[in-house]
């Protein structure tokens, strides 16, 4: 049964991503004409995470900061909503989550699910796929989401340790019921994300 529920998931995500980006596709290239405008620099930022089996990849979001932003003032890490580095048209992005569309293309290209654990950097919280206990390297064991189980039980307030026992809890429970509660969680609680990596 869990096999079946894993196929159908994939070829809903695949489906559901494409049917969205095709009807998102006129507010898709507004908000990259609105980037492009408000700040100079690249549309989108682009990051290497920890993906399925270990696998990086480059996740997608819509730059949201000014260029280089992790290498100024605190880093990594977003203290508020008024950070200096967030743009004009970044700060919308974020409180409304839209800064994350582009990773429909993650799942489009099987990279990533719209439901499982947030991929983290790959050098944070552990460096590297290998150097993560053998008890947290099965929250790799499914694709990676663009949200996920930890992300509406506990937002951005978890330890990592407290978001990898979360996300070995998701992978232990999966089934299609429990992400469509996920989704509608996720959509109900759509709100500002306080961390620049997107551990979110």
């Amino acid at each position: 049964m869990r096999k079946i529920q894993l196929v159908c998931k994939g070829i809903f995500d695949f489906v559901a991503c494409l049917i969205g980006l095709i009807i998102i596709s006129p507010l898709f290239l507004v908000i990259c004409c609105a980037i492009k405008v408000d700040d100079p620099g690249p549309i989108f930022f682009k990051q290497k995470r920890i993906g399925k089996n270990g696998r990086v990849f480059e996740i997608i979001k819509f730059r949201t900061m000014i260029v280089n932003a992790e290498k100024i003032g605190d880093g990594l890490v977003v203290q508020s909503e008024d950070d200096p580095r967030i743009t004009r048209v970044g700060k919308l992005l974020r409180q409304i989550s839209l800064d994350e569309l582009p990773q429909l293309l993650n799942v489009i290209m099987g990279q990533m699910s719209l439901i499982g654990p947030r991929p983290p950097v790959t050098y944070h919280p552990y460096n590297g796929y290998d150097d993560y206990p053998e008890r947290a390297k099965k929250r790799f064991q499914m694709r990676p989401g663009i949200t996920g189980l930890a992300q509406v039980e506990k937002r951005n307030s978890a330890t990592w340790d407290e978001r990898i026992e979360i996300d070995i809890k998701y992978v232990d429970n999966f089934s299609l019921l429990l992400d469509l509660q996920i989704l509608l969680r996720t959509i109900s609680s759509m709100k500002y994300t306080e961390e620049y990596t997107g551990q979110k």
